[in-house]
Parts: structure tokens; sequence; C-alpha cells
């Protein structure tokens, strides 16, 4: 582990992100393994939230995968890209503006991560994500209704 990455550990436990990981990983029953470079992986998360292969709080990586799906090295560095975001920010306050820019992103593309700051500067396509291009917001609107609409009811 590098000096900087030592900083970021130190820093993410004391702007409380890391160990906020931690309560989430343990509130979704997640099972806790060292990663690389001073990241926790929390594997098997149980809650239905967020929808994602992975999310990252603080230096916590959360997965509904087992261990083997971190053996990506490519999704890993986009997650430790995410750790670092924490540690600028100064910890929790990246939790509002992620969501912020989810529905930026969510108005210009229609999809969550295309134009959302915070996956971009984690590189996209390391985390897996296709760039979509910026549409007019009465398409974006039609497609989030037209998936409302497919929804099947059920009891």
């Amino acid at each position: 582990m590098t000096g900087w990455q030592r900083v970021k550990l130190v820093g993410n436990f004391l702007n409380l992100s890391t160990l906020a990981g931690a309560f989430v990983g343990v509130l979704g029953r997640a099972t806790f393994t060292r990663g690389p470079r001073g990241l926790f992986f929390a594997n098997g998360y149980k809650l239905g939230f967020p929808v994602a292969g992975a999310f990252t709080i603080g230096n916590v990586i959360l997965s509904k995968h087992g261990r083997s799906y971190f053996d990506d090295a490519a999704l890993v560095h986009h997650e430790e890209r995410h750790s670092w975001q924490y540690f600028c920010l100064i910890g929790l306050p990246m939790l509002p503006l992620y969501v912020v820019g989810v529905v930026i992103s969510f108005l210009l593309t229609g999809d969550p991560a295309s134009r959302n700051p915070f996956e971009r500067l984690a590189n996209l396509k390391d985390g897996g994500y296709v760039e979509r291009p910026i549409q007019p917001l009465g398409k974006t609107v039609t497609q989030a209704f037209s998936v409302l609409r497919s929804r099947p009811k059920g009891p």
C-alpha cells in the first residue's frame, strides 16, 4: 500500500464513510474480507437497494455477488476511484451529491450513470457501464413512463 493509500484509508475512517460502509454491510448480512490497497470487500449483500452489481461506501465495496466477482481488476479500480471520491468530499456528503449526479444523468440520457460525474471520473467502462448519448427530455420521460407501465401488476 502506498503512502497516499494509507492516508485515504485513515481519512475515510475519520470521516466515518468506511464505518458507514461497514454498517451497511452488516445490515445487509455481507461477509467481509480484505481487498487490495486498503479496501474491504463485503460480499453476499442481501438488501435489494441499491440496484447495482457493486457499490462503494468509504473504503468498503459491497456486492450481492461472491468474492470471485472482485477478480475483475478493472471493476475493483472503478470502485477504488469511488473510495477516493469519498476521501476528497470528506466522507458522507458524497451520498447526496451522488444522488444529484444520478438525477442529472437520468434526465440527460435516461441512464443513471452516463452523465453522472462520479461514474465518469471513476471510468464508466471499468464499472461495466455503456455511455449513452444525451437525448431530449421528452424521450427520457416517455421511456420512464413506458417502464412503469410495463411492470407486471401483482399482489
